[in-house]
């Protein structure tokens, strides 16, 4: 196994954060890009407390000493180019991160990365592995790991929680459509992006604006269940959150969500009548729905800890710089 001999400086974009949240959790130095207008290509921290990360304005990158990039989207090869001056995985070594499913033909969609070797991919689940047609390309896997938020269920509010960005410009690939059937089972809060726009469209269903994470996981788990919608991404870090506050879970049986949720943790399944049944019954009981969500946490603490997630980046960084 390959580790680092010491930290490396590691560029990398601001893209999801959560995600990045527990990527800079390592023992290395991370240069976020800025633009004055911040923007996708430049917005740096945010304001977000991650203390080994340096913000480093994009027209002074050029010349700076960089031991590897991790990109994440297609748009930054070109971006690698024109800031640093060098060809990625060529003058600097890099990798991509892919951290979501096909957008058309599942099973047939090639990756934009799949013709080449210089460069190796990275998955984020099995599952986007096996459905990429990701050609000549070296991939490998490295499942998502969270910063635990430690166990916080409550579970003293009898409704389910919903985690969705922008629900109704997204609509059926977030499963929006689900809420009918779901809010008829129990009250369902929905937190996140432009949530606020789901009120007039459903009964029993309630839009909460976006909320910052410390406020936002000690909400979710007051509520008695969670449910995950999703019909078609990559598996959500809320999801694995829920698990972590402790919180028992019913969701829809796509993707990666069967291999990452055990019996003994919730429901998974296709069929929405099961479903909203799933919910239902969690409402209603909650001693069930509190043992449900222990299982949970068990089973995300050992699947989907920081340590794991940190361990493996960290022997892929090394290898990738190295060249090896």
């Amino acid at each position: 196994m390959s580790t680092p001999s010491r930290p490396l400086r590691v560029l990398l974009w601001h893209v999801h954060g959560s995600w990045t949240t527990s990527f800079v959790r390592g023992d290395h130095e991370y240069l976020l890009p800025t633009l004055p207008e911040g923007g996708p290509w430049g917005r740096g921290r945010c304001g977000r407390d991650w203390p080994a990360a340096t913000e480093v304005p994009a027209d002074r990158l050029a010349g700076t000493d960089v031991d590897v990039v991790v990109l994440q989207r297609e748009q930054e090869l070109d971006l690698t180019r024109e800031w640093l001056g060098l060809q990625p995985g060529v003058d600097v070594p890099a990798v991509f991160v892919e951290h979501t499913t096909p957008s058309e033909h599942a099973a047939t969609t090639r990756h934009p990365l799949a013709d080449q070797r210089e460069i190796p991919l990275v998955h984020v689940t099995h599952f986007n592995d096996l459905m990429w047609d990701n050609g000549r390309c070296d991939t490998t896997v490295i499942e998502h790991g969270i910063v635990d938020p430690g166990h916080r269920y409550r579970g003293d509010l009898p409704k389910a929680a919903v985690l969705i960005n922008e629900p109704m410009r997204r609509w059926r690939v977030t499963g929006t459509d689900l809420l009918t059937a779901f809010g008829d089972a129990a009250p369902i809060d929905v937190f996140g992006i432009g949530a606020d726009d789901v009120h007039d469209r459903y009964s029993h269903v309630t839009g909460i604006a976006d909320l910052p994470q410390q406020e936002l996981h000690d909400a979710m788990a007051r509520r008695r269940v969670y449910v995950h919608t999703a019909r078609w991404t990559s598996l959500g870090l809320s999801l694995l959150e829920a698990m972590h506050l402790g919180m028992p879970v019913v969701a829809v049986a796509s993707t990666e969500a069967a291999a990452a949720i055990p019996p003994e943790a919730g429901l998974v399944s296709s069929n929405v009548e099961e479903l909203a049944d799933g919910i239902r019954r969690f409402v209603r009981d909650p001693e069930l729905a509190a043992d449900a969500g222990a299982a949970a946490r068990e089973f995300a603490l050992t699947h989907y800890g920081l340590d794991t997630f940190l361990r493996d980046w960290d022997e892929v960084l090394a290898t990738t710089a190295a060249g090896t």
